[in-house]
Parts: C-alpha cells; structure tokens; sequence
C-alpha cells in the first residue's frame, strides 16, 4: 500500500468536505475531528468556512444552534445516521434557524440498508439509489420548518487519520476489540443448547449481537472505500478468530465484490487480533520516543492518538492574577509545518537515542536561521539542553510562531524525559531484558 494512496485518500475526502463548508457552521464528532485534525488540520477547515467569527462546534446533543445569522449548517459525522445520531441532530436543527443543512457520513449507503434491515436481494436492486438518505433529507426539512429549504446527505469515507506517511489511524473503531473465551459464554446464552459455541474459533458473523456486525461493517465500508481509492483487488489474510470475521466480512461485502471485478492492482490486506499483539501494549521496548511520549503524557481531550504538552513556559505572563487567559496544549500532530512533520516522521523511524539527538539537530537549525545566540554543546542530550534551546524562542514572537509545530515536539520530548514514569519505564526495560537473557 503505498503512503501517498493513504494520505490523497483522506486529503480527497476532506477536500469534499471543505467545498460544502463555506458560511457554514460545522458541526464534528470526535472521530472526525481526529481524522481533521491529523489530516489537514482545523486552520484550513477555518479558511474554508470564512469569515471571523468561530464556526467549529462538538456534535453532541446539548451542542449550540444556529442563530438567525447562521443559515447554513454543515455535519460531519463518523458513524451510521441512525438512533441517537438523528436524535441529536434534530434537536440541533430544530433549535436553530438553519435554511441550509449538509450532513456528511463516513458510512456507505448501503451499510445503511443493512442497518434499516433490507434483505441483500432487495438491497442489490436498489443499487444505484440512496432511499435512506433521501428519507433522511425530507425529515431535515421538515426539521428546519420548511420544505423548500435544502438538505443533503452524503457518503464521504472520512476513515483514517493519517498519524504519517506510513501509519494511519481508525478513531471511529478505536473501542473495536476482538472477542476474548469469556465472550462464548455469553454469546450461548442466546443460543439453543443444540447449536452452543464450543470456543471462540467456532465463532461466525451469524453468531455477533446485532450492534458489534453492524460495526464490523461499518469498518469494512471504509476499508472497501481505500481500496476503491487504491484501485486494488484486495487478498485477505487473517490472524485471530475476530480478524476472521472482518476478513469474510469485507470479502462477501457486496459494494467490494462489484469493486473487485473492475480492480486493475492487487493487494495484501491482513488482519491481526489485537489480543495476539498484547505484548505490544505492556511491553517496555525503550527503542522508540514516541512510544514513551504517548504513554506518559496527558491524553489530548476527545482524541485516542494525541497528547497535551505544556506551552505554559513558552508564553510571556505578566502577572497570573490579571491575565486569565488560559494557553492552549500543544500536540503531536503537526499537519500544516513542514520541518514539523519531518521532525515526527524521524522520531518514529528512529531509536529512542537517535530520535533525541534528531530533535536537538532540529532546535539547533531553526535557532540558528533566526539568528539566535545558540550556544553549543556536544555528548549526551539533557532535558536542561533542549529546555535551554527551546527558551531561545521564548521572547521573539516571529521565531515562535514560524516554528511553533517544532517547538510542541521539543516540549514533547523534554517533558516526557524528565517525567518520573520514563524512570519507571527504564527499569522495567531494564528488567525484562535481564529476563530474557
């Protein structure tokens, strides 16, 4: 799968999004603020819309109307338009003043279909028709208090949060966890004694609640759309009984089987239990910075891929009793800051010592093209050295803010080399090596 087919595929869906922004307010679930947010970043979902005032709002159900100077709304939405999802947003819509609505799922139609119960015979004979979503569009209207205001519903595969050229992430499928032995039980006590589950590899699509299938297809909708993007025929290999389940999923996914036959390039797509890969996620490995960043630093609010790291000290307060306002938390994702993104792109490839040393490297270029008085050292790098690099920018607001994205990953890396749980991680690293020798 090649970075660039990844990135263009979600650059492209956003690229859709942002035509119909314009004068709008936008409303986005977490996830597709995530995917935004490492995608293509707010800024330019902003200079989409126009205009001074602040346009982005949480989709949530006590979430802000629309006053009588804001006509036109623009949703952008992760999941299946149904149940509490079309609750919330007729109760936005009806207390606002919205002539205008667009509402944007990252889910096919015909994910849709399966969701309101159509029989794959039916479904197949509507292909080319979205009747959910023309429904979905008269009850807006109907919402909005007239019928000859306008609202339309689309499908934009808004699935991935592209974290870098080769790592993309799925924050709508974030709590999507295999099955574990226990499950069986409860999955047998909805069934007949005749036909009980003996283990988890006896497990098929028939035998997943209703809820967890329509995830399930909800994932493989949005894999089928990369594929369609990639133009590829795609072969799939499964590790783990859940990963199983998805596989055949996606393979006997209908939109995917018409895909298929047109497809010119080939693809391997394999799937792993993430039970297999626990090892992962409690093992110490020590090789890798950005591994220590994300498990020490505090999570960014509403995400499951970012983190918060302190700008406190790089802001000029006068006095804490009269400046109230509050400084925003940097982050990692870096999308509109190109030696940014350099910088994040080598400290995941990299080992944790080189990466350190990269991030000097970095700090120690921009001081010097801004012409600050840098003072240089060699051998190990400290916390107090980038610290003292950073603090270079501290009082020159045009040097901040042409290298604000690197400066977020400096304080990154200081902060989560002189937090007390990187000690703790050191032992244990240091633990488990002992253990395998």
């Amino acid at each position: 799968m090649s970075a660039p087919g990844v990135q263009s595929f979600t650059q492209q869906g956003w690229e859709q999004v942002l035509a119909k922004v314009k004068r709008a307010l936008v409303y986005l679930d977490a996830a597709c603020a995530e995917s935004l947010h490492w995608g293509c970043g707010t800024t330019r979902l902003l200079e989409a819309v126009g205009g001074p005032a602040c346009h982005l709002r949480e989709f949530e159900p006590e979430a802000v109307g629309g006053g009588a100077k804001q006509p036109k709304a623009v949703f952008v939405l992760s999941g299946l338009l149904k149940g509490r999802t079309v609750e919330t947003l007729r109760n936005i819509i009806c207390r606002s003043h919205f002539q205008y609505c667009v509402v944007v799922t990252a889910v096919d139609h015909a994910v849709h279909l399966t969701a309101n119960h159509v029989p794959a015979a039916a479904a197949a004979e509507l292909e080319g028709q979205q009747p959910v979503f023309e429904q979905l569009e008269e009850k807006l209207c109907e919402w909005m208090g007239n019928m000859n205001y306008t609202a339309q519903v689309l499908h934009i595969p808004l699935l991935l949060a592209p974290a870098a050229p080769c790592l993309a992430l799925t924050p709508a499928f974030a709590s999507l966890f295999p099955l574990l032995p226990q499950d069986v039980h409860l999955l047998n006590s909805a069934r007949p004694d005749k036909r009980r589950l003996g283990s988890l590899g006896e497990v098929d699509a028939t035998a997943l609640p209703p809820e967890l299938l329509l995830q399930i297809r909800c994932l493989v909708s949005g894999l089928s759309s990369l594929c369609e993007h990639l133009g590829v025929r795609e072969e799939c290999f499964a590790v783990g009984s859940f990963s199983r389940i998805i596989a055949a999923d996606l393979a006997n996914y209908a939109p995917a089987k018409n895909r298929r036959k047109t497809s010119t390039g080939r693809a391997s797509v394999v799937f792993v239990d993430r039970t297999l890969d626990l090892t992962g996620a409690v093992g110490h490995h020590g090789d890798n910075l950005v591994e220590k960043i994300i498990s020490v630093l505090p999570q960014l609010p509403g995400h499951t891929n970012d983190v918060m790291v302190n700008m406190v000290e790089l802001t000029a307060l006068q006095n804490e009793e009269e400046n109230q306002n509050m400084v925003a938390p940097g982050c990692l994702a870096q999308s509109n800051d190109t030696a940014a993104k350099a910088l994040w792109e080598a400290l995941l490839n990299t080992k944790h010592k080189e990466a350190v040393m990269e991030v000097r490297r970095h700090l120690v270029e921009a001081a010097s093209r801004e012409n600050l008085p840098i003072k240089m050292s060699m051998g190990r790098v400290t916390p107090a050295q980038l610290t003292s690099y950073i603090q270079l920018f501290k009082n020159n607001l045009k040097a901040l803010v042409s290298h604000c994205g690197l400066l977020q990953l400096g304080l990154a890396t200081v902060q989560t080399l002189k937090h007390p749980q990187t000690a703790k991680w050191d032992n244990f690293l240091a633990f488990e090596r002992l253990l395998l020798q």
